[in-house]
């Protein structure tokens, strides 16, 4: 394998890793979206929803 098929792969299993922790922050982020609009707001928060 040469040099450059080794950075080849290193790269795409770096972007494969990129994509894996986008994907897990958009949906943690999306989870989260809904609770917040799930939950009604608390007397005791005025105005934060």
């Amino acid at each position: 394998m040469s040099d450059s098929d080794d950075r080849a792969a290193r790269r795409a299993e770096q972007l494969r890793a990129n994509l894996r922790r986008r994907k897990a922050q958009a949906r943690a982020a999306r989870d989260s979206d809904a609770t917040a609009i799930a939950l009604p707001p608390r007397a005791d928060d005025p105005g934060t929803r």
